[in-house]
């Protein structure tokens, strides 16, 4: 079964695929049902769905769809299918290339950025599709079959809702733009980046340095037995304790029970490795302190909300949704840089803004208002006008 819906896929250049998984209480999710809609002329409606199992007692193979899904000839079309890739690369061993997301499309025919895929399908399609299972416990076995219907369900019509938004997509032209942006979730990853997750620890700037390569190594500690136990870091030391921990550096199972935050389970069965890992942080070369820039100017105000309005009119103009163009914060970034002369006039090592389809969409011109080369006003109509000096 799965070599043939495999070798639809390559025949066709395209599949669709959507993923059920648990993440609660693990370290990663779980993948526990994967649904691949192929097109099959001799299917009643010309879609071909299944859905594999990999939770079943003799779970099918799925080296060949993990194939498909690294071929950069054949489409793969996913909704909001960022966590779908990162778990399919994970547990499929594969990459995942040339990838169509219609929840990012969507935003790049004016119908919003986060559309559910029930929702897009009956605005799209004109279709009602069940509900009840989102909420399930995939991971139970034996499944219902309202559950499989469910689960099948959200790939039937994929297929068929990528085609239509394709087909706005090219009438618009903006194909090559959502195509664009629908690649970027091919690097998509639930990998942990343990430098990262140290940086992110609340206020961990503010310990000493002894301190600081303390929480470093109960980073990589917490993240060790949280893998190994299929835990999720918080449940094993939250952030916050785990700074305290650093702060306070406890020498005795007593002194961790001062701790207030940290789990019983931590306490009872993990506190000789707690120590250890902190005296262990002890002896370990301190993280340099993050260095925080100066905070954006209150002067740049006026210009950050210039830079808001023409993002919004073009946006207007052009029916691509302004969350996919540039944030708030992006916009602040951006005029702080320019001020601050942090970006060249080409506008290299700026926002992505200024980079790709956004830079042809407004970017550029974006760069023209910062300098005083555009201004906006408004027309006789009551509408924002785009001057050029």
């Amino acid at each position: 079964m799965v070599d043939e819906i495999a070798s639809r896929a390559r025949e066709a250049g395209r599949l669709a695929i959507d993923t059920e998984f648990m993440s609660e209480r693990r370290y990663q999710a779980m993948l526990c049902l994967a649904q691949i809609a192929v097109p099959d002329a001799s299917a009643p409606d010309g879609v071909r769905t299944e859905v594999l199992d990999p939770l079943e007692d003799d779970p099918p193979d799925p080296a060949p769809l993990a194939a498909v899904l690294a071929d950069p000839a054949v489409e793969v079309i996913v909704h909001a299918g960022r966590q779908d890739v990162a778990i399919l690369r994970r547990t499929w061993s594969t990459e995942v290339t040339n990838v169509f997301d219609t929840q990012v499309a969507a935003g790049f025919v004016g119908l919003g950025t986060q559309e559910s895929y029930k929702a897009l399908v009956r605005r799209v399609l004109k279709v009602e599709l069940p509900g009840g299972e989102a909420y399930t416990n995939w991971d139970r076995r034996p499944l219902t079959d309202q559950q499989i219907e469910y689960a099948r369900a959200d790939a039937a019509h994929l297929l068929e809702l990528g085609g239509e938004l394709a087909a706005r997509l090219d009438q618009a032209g903006r194909a090559a733009w959502a195509r664009e942006e629908s690649r970027t979730l091919e690097s998509a990853s639930d990998e942990r980046d343990l430098d990262t997750a140290y940086r992110k620890l609340p206020k961990v700037d503010r310990l000493r340095a002894r301190a600081r390569a303390v929480a470093r190594e109960l980073v990589d500690w917490r993240d060790a037995t949280a893998r190994r136990e299929d835990r999720s870091v918080s449940s094993i030391v939250p952030d916050h304790v785990l700074v305290e921990l650093a702060r306070r550096r406890p020498a005795s199972r007593g002194e961790l029970a001062e701790i207030r935050g940290l789990p019983e389970a931590t306490l009872h069965r993990r506190s000789r490795e707690l120590l250890a890992a902190i005296e262990r942080g002890g002896e370990r070369e301190p993280p340099p302190a993050g260095e925080s820039g100066p905070p954006p100017d209150p002067r740049s105000a006026p210009a950050v909300a210039l830079a808001s309005a023409l993002v919004r009119h073009r946006s207007f103009e052009t029916g691509v949704a302004a969350q996919l163009i540039a944030t708030q914060p992006e916009l602040t970034r951006l005029v702080d840089d320019v001020r601050r002369e942090r970006v060249s006039p080409s506008g290299e090592g700026g926002a992505r803004v200024l980079t790709g389809w956004r830079r042809e969409l407004v970017g550029a011109e974006l760069l023209d208002l910062l300098a005083g080369r555009v201004s906006l006003s408004v027309d006789g109509d009551g509408r924002l006008a785009v001057v050029r000096r």
